[in-house]
C-alpha cells in the first residue's frame, strides 16, 4: 500500500491520474497531420507559462540537464568566459557541464543557503570593459537549499553595467509552480523539465530562447547533434521532430497545461506559497531552522531544514522512507547529513502536504528529535485553514 503515499522530494513530483492516464496512450505515427496539429499550439501554450511573447520554446527528450546542454552548446563555443555564481548544488552542477564544453568557467563563490550575488554580477561585469563574458549563469531555485533568487535583480545589475552579456537561468524547479518572467526579466535561455511543476514523468527537457539567444546560434561552435536548435526549430514548424519525439511524454504536457491554465497560473503560484508557509510554520513550531538565510530567499517548492546538532538527517529520512513509506529529499552537497528537504510543488494540496507535516514529524519523534508531537502540524493546520481557497 506504500504506492498510495505520496513523496515529499523536490522532484520527480506526484503524478496527477488525469496525467497518468493522458500518458497511457497508444502508439501514433509522428509524422500524421494528428501529431502536427498538436505540436504547434502546444510550443505557443509553454511560452505563456515562460511568460515570453518573443522567445522560442524547444521540447527536447531528456531532463533539465539535457536542456542545460543544449542551451551551452547552442549558444557558446569552447573558451567562451561565463560568470556563474555558486550557492548550491545544482549551480556546481552547470559550473561542471560548461568545464566539460571547454568554456572558461568564472566561478563567484558564495555560501550556501543565499542567492544570486546581483551586486557582485554588477561589481564583476562593470570590470569586463572587453566584454569578455558571454554569459552569466544563474539558478533560479536552488533545490539543495530551497532558496529562491531575484532574476530581475540579476538583469538590473547587467544592465547597470551595459553588459551584453546573455542571461542564462535554470528555472527547472520553478517554472509552473512559481512566477517567472522571462521577457520582464531580460533572460535569455532558460532550462525546466517535465518532472516538477508540470507533474510528469522525467524525459522533456523544456527551453525558452529569446531572439538575442538564437542569433547566438550563427557564431557557436560547441559540438552538438542531438540538441540542436537549428535541426529542431526547422522541423517543429512543419508541426515534426528531427528524430522520434516521445509521444506518451508529449501528450501528458499537453494535458499538464491544460490543467495549469485550467486553475489559472497565479492561482498555481497562490497554492504554492500557501503550502510552502504551511510547511515554514511547522518548521518554526519544531523549532528548527530553514537552510535559506532570510525570508525573502525563501523556496515556494521546496524547503530545506537543518537538523539539531548530534542528529544526521540521513537517518530521518532513512528512517521515514522505512517505517513509513514516505520519501523525503536527503541533504545533498553541504547540505548532507545536515539537512533534509521537503519538497512541497506540484500536484499537492493542504490535505497532503499536512499529511507529509505529521509523518516527518512521527519520524523526528520516533529518532527522540526535541520536539513535541503534533506542534508542527498544529502550527501548519492554523495556518492552512485560515487561508484556504479550496473549492469542490
Amino acid at each position: 500500500m506504500r504506492d498510495l503515499n505520496p513523496v515529499f522530494i523536490p522532484g520527480p513530483t506526484n503524478m496527477p491520474d488525469r496525467l497518468r492516464a493522458a500518458m497511457n496512450i497508444q502508439t501514433i505515427d509522428h509524422r500524421s497531420p494528428d501529431f502536427a496539429e498538436s505540436l504547434q499550439p502546444m510550443l505557443e501554450d509553454l511560452k505563456k507559462v515562460f511568460k515570453t511573447q518573443h522567445g522560442q520554446v524547444f521540447i527536447f527528450p531528456g531532463s533539465g540537464t539535457g536542456g542545460w546542454e543544449a542551451s551551452i552548446t547552442n549558444t557558446l563555443s569552447p573558451g567562451d568566459k561565463v560568470l556563474v555564481a555558486c550557492y548550491g548544488m545544482f549551480s556546481h552542477r552547470w559550473i561542471d557541464m560548461c568545464q566539460r564544453h571547454g568554456l572558461d568557467v568564472e566561478v563567484i563563490e558564495c555560501e550556501w543557503g543565499t542567492g544570486a550575488p546581483a551586486d557582485l554580477f554588477a561589481q564583476r561585469l562593470a570590470t569586463d570593459a572587453q566584454h569578455s563574458i558571454k554569459a552569466v549563469l544563474v539558478t533560479h531555485n536552488e533545490t539543495a537549499t530551497g532558496v529562491l533568487s531575484d532574476i530581475a535583480a540579476v538583469r538590473l545589475a547587467m544592465d547597470k553595467s551595459a553588459h551584453p552579456a546573455m542571461l542564462y537561468v535554470d528555472c527547472v524547479s520553478s517554472l509552473g509552480s512559481m512566477d517567472f518572467q522571462m521577457d520582464a526579466w531580460g533572460v535569455d535561455l532558460a532550462v525546466s523539465g517535465s518532472q516538477k511543476g508540470f507533474m510528469l514523468a522525467t524525459g522533456l527537457a523544456i527551453v525558452a530562447a529569446s531572439p538575442k539567444a538564437l542569433a547566438a546560434l550563427e557564431g557557436a561552435r560547441c559540438t552538438r547533434c542531438y540538441f540542436d536548435f537549428r535541426d529542431m526549430g526547422n522541423t517543429n514548424k512543419n508541426g515534426a521532430y528531427p528524430y522520434t519525439p516521445p509521444i506518451q511524454l508529449i501528450n501528458g504536457l499537453k494535458a499538464s497545461l491544460e490543467m495549469l491554465f485550467k486553475e489559472g497560473l497565479d492561482n498555481v503560484f497562490d497554492r504554492h506559497f500557501r503550502l510552502a508557509e504551511g510547511v515554514r510554520k511547522a518548521v518554526a513550531a519544531w523549532g528548527l531552522r530553514l537552510c535559506a538565510q532570510t525570508p525573502e530567499l525563501y523556496s515556494h517548492s521546496v524547503s530545506a531544514i537543518y537538523v539539531p546538532e548530534g542528529f544526521n538527517s540521513n537517518e530521518l529520512t532513512d528512517h521515514a522512507y522505512h517505517k513509513y513509506g514516505v520519501s523525503f529529499g536527503v541533504g545533498l552537497g553541504e547540505m548532507a547529513g545536515k539537512a533534509f528537504r521537503i519538497g512541497h510543488l506540484g500536484a499537492l494540496t493542504d490535505v497532503l502536504v499536512l499529511s507529509g507535516i505529521a509523518t516527518i514529524e512521527m519520524a523526528m519523534k520516533d529518532l527522540d528529535y526535541p520536539i513535541e508531537l503534533g506542534v508542527g502540524v498544529a502550527a501548519a493546520q492554523e495556518y492552512l485553514r485560515s487561508t484556504s481557497t479550496a473549492k469542490a
